[in-house]
């Protein structure tokens, strides 16, 4: 039996200005940096010449309304990331000539960018209700629309193609080798499931492998995190030593530490600690809705990656100095965007060593032996005061 095809959704953001504001050159510099990460970006803003197509940057031709409409149209049939529709006029026409249901889910359909003059938003909300996201004119506004739940795309997207070397599954950890790195992701429950799959793994791509961090299997999203450090993860990447936590040591506010690590307590003063499993004086996992918000600075373990819990805590810390450390970081600023301050992880020195420590059922603190923990900080922090001595993890 013919039935009619459902609308297509739209997820949107509304960016409030002022009606003089360069805010079309704003969009188009934050859509150029979604494109510039991997990710499909279709639409048009204002410019001089009229209405420019992202894409090409040249002018399109037609009337404004049919222009918008179409390159909608286009953008959904491609299945694009992002679409920009600059100008609440047209991405009303637009909308409506699609029969596009707007915000009929926080996580459902395509995201849809636009823009409304202060004075034109009770318009905004006639037509769309309370649906889509009313944004502030700022980049890390924009980035927080964006969302962390798209970093794990983002990290494969920027992974290359490369033949890997060696992939390792020990009873507790597992390690990926690139050409020109290592990566490590701790095994969520037994890995007999990955072994029987080992010979295939070993045909794929590093690429290909990192892609798995979008599956929801726990033991293919280490695999996929694993894949992801490796290329990040330089051999010969250089960094500032430790792990980054002590530049939290002097903060005046409340510090929450997500996972416990070696020398946490001669690092911060007073941390609040939320555990899985809590010992007294600790915090459970449920206790971040309430420790997060409002917090100074957050230190969040890199097992975070792995248990998906680490898009939660970066909405949930929005505002507050957030450090990802572990074994299981990824060393690229990618993640700077999504509000991680500082990025503590592991660079391998010597993959065939730790290799057999893994199969060997090696932990941790005994990774250190065969590489060294560096850390990176956005580019607009300042350096931290001189560390107190640590153990790193």
């Amino acid at each position: 039996m013919f039935a009619p095809t459902k609308a297509p959704w739209i997820s949107p953001g509304v960016v409030i200005h002022q009606p003089d504001s360069p805010v079309d050159a704003m969009l188009a510099a934050f859509a150029a940096g979604i494109a510039g990460r991997g990710f499909t970006v279709a639409g048009c803003v204002q410019g001089e010449g009229g209405l420019i197509d992202l894409a090409s940057g040249t002018p399109l031709p037609g009337e404004p309304a049919t222009a918008a409409a179409r390159t909608l149209r286009k953008a959904m049939r491609e299945d694009a990331d992002l679409a920009v529709i600059s100008g609440f006029p047209l991405f009303r026409h637009a909308a409506t000539d699609l029969a596009a249901a707007v915000g009929e889910g926080l996580t459902q359909g395509m995201p849809v960018l636009t823009t409304v003059a202060d004075g034109g938003v009770q318009a905004w909300h006639d037509f769309a209700g309370t649906a889509g996201s009313l944004i502030p004119p700022a980049m890390d506004s924009l980035w927080r629309w964006w969302g962390p739940e798209r970093l794990y795309q983002d990290l494969a997207l920027g992974v290359a193609h490369d033949q890997v070397r060696q992939l390792v599954i020990g009873p507790r950890w597992l390690m990926v080798e690139g050409p020109a790195g290592a990566g490590l992701a701790y095994l969520p429950r037994n890995a007999r499931d990955l072994i029987s799959r080992l010979a295939d793994f070993r045909k794929m791509s590093l690429r290909q492998l990192a892609d798995y961090s979008s599956s929801w299997d726990p033991l293919e999203m280490a695999l996929g995190v694993a894949a992801i450090n490796a290329h990040y993860n330089r051999f010969d990447l250089e960094g500032e030593p430790g792990n980054g936590a002590q530049a939290f040591g002097t903060e005046a506010g409340r510090v929450v530490v997500v996972g416990a690590f070696p020398g946490l307590n001669e690092v911060i003063r007073n941390p609040q600690v939320i555990e899985t499993d809590p010992r007294p004086g600790e915090y459970p996992t449920v206790a971040m809705d309430t420790l997060l918000p409002g917090c100074a600075a957050a230190v969040v373990a890199s097992s975070s990656l792995v248990n998906r819990t680490l898009p939660r805590i970066l909405r949930l810390a929005h505002g507050a100095r957030v450090a990802l450390v572990g074994p299981v970081t990824p060393l690229t600023p990618r993640l700077h965007a999504y509000g991680v301050e500082i990025l503590g992880g592991l660079v391998v020195r010597d993959a065939k060593g730790l290799g057999a420590a893994i199969r060997a059922g090696a932990l941790p603190r005994e990774f250190i032996r065969f590489g060294q923990y560096v850390h990176l900080r956005r580019a607009d922090t300042a350096a931290a005061p001189a560390p107190r001595r640590a153990a790193l993890a």
